[in-house]
């Protein structure tokens, strides 16, 4: 059963939001240095974006009562923003468009809507931008009345990266299935090799990314000229169901078949069943097996082949 919301939590909550309006600007008599107040340029907006529509899509997007929209408009209209026309599919709704005159209203807000949060993030560092923007990406997710299908993608390691996933083993791996910092240890030493040898030409490491956030990850390294091996396979809980491992895995058996391997081998261990079912229907094979508890609890260990030829 989920906690009641705690007094601290709705006090965070309010105070980051008045903090937020007052950053961008949304309490200022015309946004962006505009006309037209915030209620205004958000609806003046969604026409603009749509190049015509009608007012209910715009009172679904905005969350706006019926009346309080229709007062908005009428102000607009009256103020040579919005024209409306009847709809030639039903009469009783009437077509919204810009004015041609109002284009240049609505080029100059994009321009200083995208002029001033340009200026705010361009005082931090490329990491705290990324930062920043997964965590809005999150937000969204998280108070989304419905939530959109999230962007997945795939891009190469950079700074930090590993950092990520050392973390993300030894918390994903310890909470659900009790392995000791042994395994953590193991992660640190993979990583610490790769960073030290690593040859673009014939490794690589994918990071996946979900609405910014990293979510994923998973390496070839070489082994010999004909073999590569596949490492450290994770997808990250709050995004799986969206087929990523599946996604990750075939990634790395494409750049193994470019860069002339052979062969693609494995380890893994009999706890991570979801895995091997991945490894299973890309077509690797089981060659060996052996039992262990270097990580605390027995389990066991499992070599996988899959022929790349």
């Amino acid at each position: 059963m989920t906690a009641p919301v705690a007094p601290e939590q709705i006090e965070a909550f309010r105070r980051f939001s008045r903090f937020y309006t007052a950053r961008i600007g949304a309490l200022s008599e015309g946004l962006h240095g505009s006309p037209l107040s915030l209620p205004e340029a958000r609806v003046f907006y969604e026409i603009g974006v749509a190049g015509t529509t009608t007012a209910g899509p715009i009172a679904e997007a905005l969350g706006l009562d019926a009346g309080y929209l229709s007062r908005l408009l009428k102000g607009l209209e009256e103020r040579g923003f919005v024209e409306r026309r009847p709809d030639p599919a039903d009469g009783r709704r009437q077509i919204l468009a810009h004015k041609p005159s109002a284009q240049p209203v609505f080029d100059a807000i994009q321009a200083a809507a995208r002029r001033e949060i340009g200026e705010m993030l361009d005082g931090l560092g490329t990491g705290e931008r990324d930062d920043l923007v997964a965590a809005m990406g999150r937000v969204e997710a998280l108070l989304a009345p419905t939530r959109p299908e999230p962007q997945i993608t795939l891009r190469p390691h950079r700074a930090g990266d590993m950092g990520w996933i050392l973390q993300a083993h030894g918390e994903i791996y310890t909470r659900d299935y009790g392995w000791t910092p042994l395994f953590e240890a193991l992660v640190a030493e993979i990583l610490a090799k790769f960073l030290r040898d690593f040859d673009p030409a014939s490794e690589h490491c994918w990071i996946a990314e979900m609405d910014g956030r990293r979510v994923g990850s998973v390496f070839i390294v070489r082994a010999d000229a004909e073999t590569a091996k596949l490492r450290l396979l994770l997808v990250h809980p709050e995004a799986r169901g969206h087929g990523l491992g599946r996604r990750l895995v075939d990634e790395a058996i494409a750049f193994s078949r470019a860069r002339g391997y052979r062969r693609l081998i494995l380890w893994t261990n009999d706890p991570l069943v979801a895995a091997r079912h991945i490894y299973e229907k890309a077509g690797f094979r089981l060659v060996e097996e052996s039992r262990h508890a270097d990580f605390g609890p027995e389990m066991t260990g499992q070599n996988w082949v899959l022929d790349l030829a």
